[in-house]
């Protein structure tokens, strides 16, 4: 992963940033597992962040909280996973920061409204034909 690491609507976030933790993994590599400190979690502050303006953070605290983790432990090598792990924690904050365009609200059309009154009939006629003979037949 380069630096600094690209969000996305002109926002990069320098990897100074970014803490990036080892520890051993409980993955794959066997014997080798247990030796080396392979797993990655990479964190970000974001209230600490200089990188990010107010709008931005309040954005990805209420969404995602004061502190973003990403674990790797996929790979056997440390390089692999601190680039997995990199890689999870960009996706995060891209769908964090990402802005949904208010919806418009839509009519139902002509064919749509006949379809739904029509199952409701049929809906009504089921329900009729078991009720018992003579109730609510006044």
């Amino acid at each position: 992963m380069h630096d600094p690491m690209t969000i996305g609507h002109g926002v990069q976030i320098p990897l100074s940033e970014i803490t990036l933790r080892a520890s051993r993994s409980s993955g794959p590599g066997g014997q080798h597992a247990n030796v080396t400190a392979s797993r990655i979690e990479a964190v970000f502050d974001v209230a600490a962040s200089e990188a990010l303006g107010e709008v931005q953070k309040q954005l990805i605290m209420t969404r995602l909280g004061a502190r973003v983790t990403a674990v790797a432990q996929d790979a056997r090598s440390q390089s692999s996973n601190r680039e997995l792990a990199l890689a999870r924690l960009q996706e995060r904050l891209q769908l964090a920061l990402r802005v949904d365009p208010p919806r418009t609200p839509t009519k139902p059309t002509r064919s749509g409204e006949l379809r739904r009154l029509e199952q409701k009939r049929v809906q009504g006629l089921r329900k009729r034909a078991r009720r018992r003979p003579g109730d609510g037949d006044e």
